[in-house]
């Protein structure tokens, strides 16, 4: 074992470039590091010992060691079956990649993210309402980040959302009532209040209930993302 080595962590990777002539630049996200960067020094070789390993949603453990940005992958073996994403189910993947690599800070760790990551990749695999997994990871990385929806009630914890109102969102306050039943009112998009609590619930099972939660959410990560698209979503979502 070499000194500042981190032994045999469960991670996924979320997006590979080559480097060099035969090494790989790794982007990762460990359970217990978080967002992670490592170089896997003669990946590309022809007599690589991770030759059809190191590739996203292959779930591995790792080690590794160095103090640096760019530390040194030493160990890599699969910890599990690669889930089975295809079509646009491939895409939805490379979808939640972009947006842990886009929002996730290095070296902050996020268990409950990762167990919530994994569980994505496996709905992703069998479900039949791939909009649903999505907009309940969206809807956890944000509690992660510090930035939780509160869907329930009205803006600093004021009244109860109720069904048959309306409402809008402002991102510094929350969601806010208002009359109209348009999609946006002075310029705010409008939401009804059976679909927040569907949201709120995870409940998302009508397709406006979906569309609702599709709008607020990508609302809410724009804020995060500073309205820089994602090449994921315009490809797809």
């Amino acid at each position: 074992m070499r000194n500042n080595e981190t032994i045999l962590q469960s991670a996924f990777i979320l997006h590979t470039r080559a480097y060099r002539d035969t090494s790989l630049l790794l982007e990762l996200f460990t359970v217990e590091q978080g967002r992670i960067s490592l170089v896997a020094r003669g990946a590309r070789g022809s007599r690589s010992r991770y030759k059809g390993l190191l590739q996203p949603f292959v779930p591995l453990l790792i080690s590794w060691y160095g103090k640096s940005e760019l530390m040194t992958l030493t160990v890599a073996e699969a910890d599990g079956v690669m889930f089975n994403l295809a079509g646009e189910r491939l895409l939805c993947g490379f979808y939640l990649n972009e947006l842990l690599m886009r929002l996730l800070h290095r070296h902050d760790a996020h268990p409950q993210l990762f167990m919530a990551y994994q569980q994505a990749l496996r709905g992703l695999q069998n479900a039949t309402s791939m909009a649903a997994i999505l907009r309940a990871f969206e809807k956890h990385l944000l509690r992660e980040l510090g930035y939780a929806l509160q869907l329930d009630r009205e803006a600093h914890s004021g009244p109860l959302i109720q069904a048959d109102q309306f409402y809008y969102f402002d991102p510094d306050l929350g969601m806010l009532p208002c009359e109209s039943s348009a999609k946006s009112t002075a310029g705010q998009p409008v939401f009804c209040g059976k679909s927040l609590l569907a949201l709120h619930a995870d409940e998302l099972i009508d397709k406006d209930f979906l569309r609702d939660a599709k709008r607020l959410l990508r609302l809410a990560l724009n804020q995060l993302l500073d309205g820089k698209p994602l090449k994921s979503r315009e490809l797809f979502l």
